[in-house]
């Protein structure tokens, strides 16, 4: 899973908005494999977001979020050329942090 988040970031009339799409097999623990056995489930659990010091997102997720999660969001404020930095945590302690400027 070595695949990084893409992450896109707008600013317009004082609105940040931002995209993120996020690479994750997303296994619920429900689901079977070929030779009858549960999949282990494997998941992210929690994804923030900041804006240098300041948290703009802070959720936490479960095991029936999709495959590849993708997520879109505002906030007030931030400018161009600040950067956004996203971070997860999945359920196996696995993580990711990514940014993106704010265009």
């Amino acid at each position: 899973m070595a695949d990084p988040m893409k992450i896109r970031a707008n600013h317009n009339n004082g609105v940040t908005e931002v995209k993120v799409l996020m690479a994750h097999p997303m296994e619920g623990g429900m689901r079977k494999d070929a030779q009858g056995k549960l999949v282990p489930a494997h998941f992210i659990k929690e994804v923030k977001a900041t804006l240098g010091s300041r948290v703009v997102l802070q959720c936490l997720w479960g095991q029936s979020v999709s495959q590849n999660p993708y997520l879109a969001f505002k906030f007030k404020g931030g400018a161009k050329g600040e950067k956004v930095q996203v971070n997860w945590v999945d359920n196996k302690g696995d993580s990711r942090t990514d940014e993106a400027t704010i265009a």
